[in-house]
């Protein structure tokens, strides 16, 4: 079982490369971070957007642009849906934002006749955190692309976050259908929502994971919480998903974890053709290097 974002680039750099295409690299952390996946053989790369920009970005950054294939487009949509051509046509296995607003780039993803998504699927972003304070991985969905998911868009996420988990080697991953209370009120539609899914569950239509929900945030963490609340779960202080109630909790949980608790991460775009990393334009070298790594794991 894969528990931290090392293991994952090892296990990565076993198996065959595969081939990323990169739209609009032209911000220094993603060349950097592409430039490392490409050193050590867990890609090779080719780099959309303006080649002015992404040859300045390389040399201030130092990084040898002979490592990748840079096809000039200085406009940043067309750039985009060059990469994205790329791996409609198999010329690349998976893809990647750069400096490009997330917004723009799930459109391209989702564009009915030249995107990724695949019929009948919807699009969503899987997290995978790593924090000193915790023992293993934390799978968290949906915390940038769904903004208020319903009970359809979270058995969806839950079940991305699930095909995750098995990646990283977890037989039996348990996952936490979060709110801010463990009882179900008809006022708060995040705790009966949690506990239907619960029940899908527990009755084999969610299959591969052991649900809860819905729960606090303490207690999947904390044995003790749920001890001193009086609770019995199979999950209690041993999360290994958490399936958020809405894009603001998510969101703000997936900043804290990096911010204050020194977390890093990986971070997917699911429901495509393919794997798409998407991390936000101010991540880190590491975190984008990681998600570079948890991509092509997926794919």
């Amino acid at each position: 079982m894969i528990t931290k974002l090392d293991q994952i680039v090892e296990k990565v750099k076993g198996a065959p490369i595969k081939r990323l295409a990169v739209a609009v690299a032209e911000d220094p952390h993603t060349i950097e971070a592409v430039g490392r996946a490409v050193r050590e053989k867990l890609v090779k790369a080719v780099l959309t957007g303006d080649e002015k920009a992404i040859k300045k970005v390389a040399a201030e950054a130092k990084v040898d642009t002979s490592l990748f294939e840079i096809v000039h487009e200085p406009d940043k949509v067309k750039a985009l849906s060059l990469a994205i051509d790329h791996v409609r046509s198999g010329q690349a296995d998976f893809l990647m934002k750069g400096l490009l607003d997330s917004s723009v780039y799930i459109r391209g993803i989702i564009d009915k006749e030249k995107g990724l998504l695949k019929p009948g699927k919807l699009l969503s972003h899987v997290t995978v955190i790593q924090v000193p304070a915790w023992k293993k991985l934390i799978i968290c969905g949906d915390v940038a692309v769904i903004p208020a998911p319903d009970l359809e868009a979270k058995i969806a996420i839950l079940n991305y976050c699930i095909d995750v988990a098995h990646k990283l080697g977890i037989e039996k991953p348990k996952a936490v259908l979060l709110s801010a209370v463990e009882k179900v009120n008809p006022k708060m539609p995040s705790t009966t929502e949690a506990a239907i899914i619960s029940k899908m569950a527990e009755r084999g239509q969610i299959k591969g994971a052991i649900v809860d929900g819905p729960l606090a945030l303490d207690v999947a963490f904390s044995e003790e919480s749920a001890r001193i609340k009086g609770l019995q779960s199979p999950v209690a202080g041993d999360a290994d998903i958490l399936v958020f109630p809405s894009i603001e909790a998510g969101n703000i949980f997936f900043k804290a974890s990096t911010y204050l608790a020194k977390g890093e991460l990986a971070a997917v775009v699911t429901g495509a053709q393919c794997p798409c990393v998407l991390t936000s334009r101010g991540d880190s070298e590491d975190n984008k290097f990681y998600s570079i790594a948890l991509a092509s794991l997926l794919t």
